[in-house]
């Protein structure tokens, strides 16, 4: 199927299951949903994790429950682009941690032949991805960052190792950025987030530049709290998007260190404990979100974190509380977040790719021949969505 049948498959399943994903686990006291109570209350904690870290083992897990998630695998699948890495000189890996340097590697690589435009490069903080394209050979590289700090470091790098790039300064959402954008030019942006990506396209749309490649992240960034949809299509749709539904797009995360997950388990069972306190002291019901706080917090005790949190809240403690209870009626509710967690990561990459072919389709919209593919493997990023599109009918100048 083509892009727009993809995504209009993709947006009906979507709507037809939104009570699935379109929720916030902290409302929920208890699983609210009958058909799904016993096999997710059956699971325990370790299979709770197991599932969540293998996306098809969780498509199976919800299909016989859900039977529509049988097609949300295929509805979701990318092609994946042929990727040959460059082995590149030291130099130009130094100061790039071993999986982001790998990334890079494949982003390159998925971009084809050897750059012969020159390039934009959007969001460039040192200029990493710039001075791999600069070594291809790339004729300049123009790269745009926010961090005047920033843009020195990837300049005097570029000097030392005779590349041809330049460096300017500029926050793009404020500050006048059409004219860095050209009709013969490549425009490359590796994981810009939300807001910054869709101007990067806009920018390049309005310069009919010729080609345009970008890896979209963090699509709720600096954007409005209620999507507003880029292509035609999307904006027909019935599905209305929120900030806490584009951020279940990026839920699916690279496995965390084994501290940092206890940090985060601990965090969840303790605002849970906190708010099951202040419920029997207020008579409320609702969920009330706490602020976040340095994570230093979750190595003290809950009690110190309740009397942090109920100052916070403007809420007055008595002075006797028995905090292993309401510690303990966090735990319980945690299993209950954790397995309504679960169910809505069902869905978290049909959001992802949703988002990405309405970035596609917008572009199409716009004249440009556009393809839609994966650049890397998932467990280097699981931002490894790729949207490249061309300018119809430009032949490349040399």
């Amino acid at each position: 199927m083509n892009l727009a049948e993809q995504f209009t498959a993709l947006d009906n399943l979507l709507h037809d299951t939104r009570q699935y994903w379109q929720c916030t686990a902290f409302d929920f006291d208890q699983l609210p949903w009958p058909e799904l109570e016993q096999a997710l209350t059956a699971l325990d904690d370790q299979q709770v994790a197991d599932l969540d870290s293998d996306q098809p083992a969780l498509y199976q897990f919800i299909s016989p429950y859900v039977p529509v998630i049988n097609d949300l695998a295929a509805l979701c699948e990318l092609p994946q682009a042929l990727v040959t890495r460059t082995e590149y000189p030291f130099w130009i890996s130094n100061g790039i941690k071993g999986r982001k340097f790998t990334q890079l590697q494949d982003f390159v690589a998925s971009l084809g032949q050897a750059p012969t435009l020159p390039v934009l490069e959007w969001c460039a903080g040192k200029g990493h991805l710039g001075r791999m394209l600069a070594y291809n050979q790339a004729p300049e590289v123009h790269s745009i960052e926010l961090q005047q700090h920033l843009c020195e470091q990837g300049q005097h790098s570029a000097q030392q190792q005779g590349l041809a790039m330049r460096f300017s300064q500029a926050d793009v959402l404020v500050d006048e950025v059409t004219g860095y954008f050209k009709p013969r030019q490549h425009a490359v942006a590796l994981h810009a987030c939300g807001a910054l990506h869709q101007t990067f396209m806009n920018c390049a749309v309005s310069a009919q530049t010729q080609k345009i490649s970008l890896s979209p992240c963090c699509y709720h960034l600096f954007t409005d709290n209620d999507y507003q949809a880029m292509s035609e299509l999307a904006r027909l749709s019935k599905l209305k998007l929120t900030h806490r539904d584009l951020k279940l797009a990026l839920q699916e995360t690279v496995t965390a260190p084994s501290r940092v997950d206890k940090i985060r388990r601990t965090e969840v069972q303790w605002r849970l404990g906190f708010d099951a306190l202040r419920k029997t002291l207020t008579g409320e019901q609702h969920y009330v979100r706490v602020p976040s706080v340095n994570k230093a917090i979750f190595s003290d005790s809950f009690k110190a974190f309740c009397a942090w949190a109920a100052n916070k809240k403007s809420l007055s403690l008595p002075q006797y509380i028995d905090y292993d209870y309401f510690l303990a009626k966090g735990e319980m509710r945690k299993k209950v977040t954790e397995r309504i967690e679960l169910v809505r990561h069902v869905f978290r990459r049909a959001i992802e790719v949703w988002l990405v072919l309405d970035r596609a389709l917008y572009l199409q919209q716009q004249g440009y021949q556009v393809t839609v593919q994966t650049f890397c493997e998932k467990h280097l990023t699981p931002r490894n969505i790729l949207i490249q599109a061309t300018v119809k009918d430009r032949k490349e100048m040399s």
